[in-house]
């Protein structure tokens, strides 16, 4: 299984990113190993996340993510958030 996530840094902006185990990934960017944009932002929080059944479409979902503004990623978010 694929995903495609979203966390909600420290400094309240989102991080968009892909990964194939999500709980080892979130923990990754909370030690610190994750990515370069969330080191200093720390703690992050998962706030959205999709599953795919190939790394690819995960990776395709992930770049469509990171072209919405930012209202429309709040959008998933909240969205999110009620189901």
């Amino acid at each position: 299984m694929n995903f495609t996530y979203m966390v909600r840094c420290a400094d309240g902006s989102l991080y968009t990113g892909w990964t194939n185990d999500l709980e080892k990934r979130i923990r990754c960017h909370n030690d610190g190993k994750g990515a370069k944009y969330t080191r200093p932002r720390l703690p992050v929080r998962l706030v959205y996340y999709e599953r795919f059944d190939t790394k690819e479409d995960a990776m395709r979902r992930e770049a469509a993510i990171k072209r919405l503004t930012k209202a429309r990623k709040e959008e998933l978010v909240a969205k999110f958030d009620g189901m």
